[in-house]
């Protein structure tokens, strides 16, 4: 059985994205932060849950953005899965830019000699230092990598348009 903690979303960054939505001068206690910890977890956990049964009747083992919308709409979670699929779209056009962008830089480079560390500016820090556990248990390894741009979730109400 996977230990209680391991399953929930880590309480520090729940109550990060609580206190997003609250006044500055509010205070969220412990059982609150707790207590959306819990729920969050499990509506995570039951999409995710939704998606994974979709890419096994696929024989599928990975589960993608793609599922993930489905199992939102599916389960009638319909304005989730729309702001879902909005934000997608968005970011893998980004990816698909930065892919282009990253690629013709690397041609124009190999044209004039120029190498990675040369035209690297102070603060164009684009690449995060993530340091994880490594698999099979092996010790601590970093990798540099891109963080994707953050989700972003806005309150609708149902009585005004849409801000997207």
């Amino acid at each position: 059985m996977v230990d209680e903690q391991e399953r929930l979303l880590p309480i520090a960054n729940v109550g990060r994205i609580m206190k997003l939505i609250l006044p500055p001068s509010a205070k969220i206690s412990k059982e609150a932060k707790q207590t959306i910890q819990e729920c969050a977890s499990e509506f995570v956990s039951f999409v995710t849950g939704e998606a994974s049964d979709k890419c096994h009747k696929e024989n599928r083992k990975t589960v993608n953005g793609d599922d993930i919308c489905w199992a939102l709409s599916s389960l009638g979670f319909d304005d989730y899965a729309e702001a879902i699929v909005r934000y997608l779209h968005k970011y893998r056009e980004h990816e698909s830019e930065r892919a282009n962008h990253k690629q013709q830089t690397s041609k124009a480079r190999d044209v004039t000699g120029q190498h990675d560390h040369e035209d690297k500016e102070e603060g164009d820090d684009d690449e995060g230092l993530c340091l994880t556990d490594s698999p099979r248990g092996k010790g601590i390894t970093s990798t540099r990598h891109r963080h994707p741009a953050p989700l972003e979730f806005r309150i609708i109400d149902r009585n005004e348009t849409s801000p997207f």
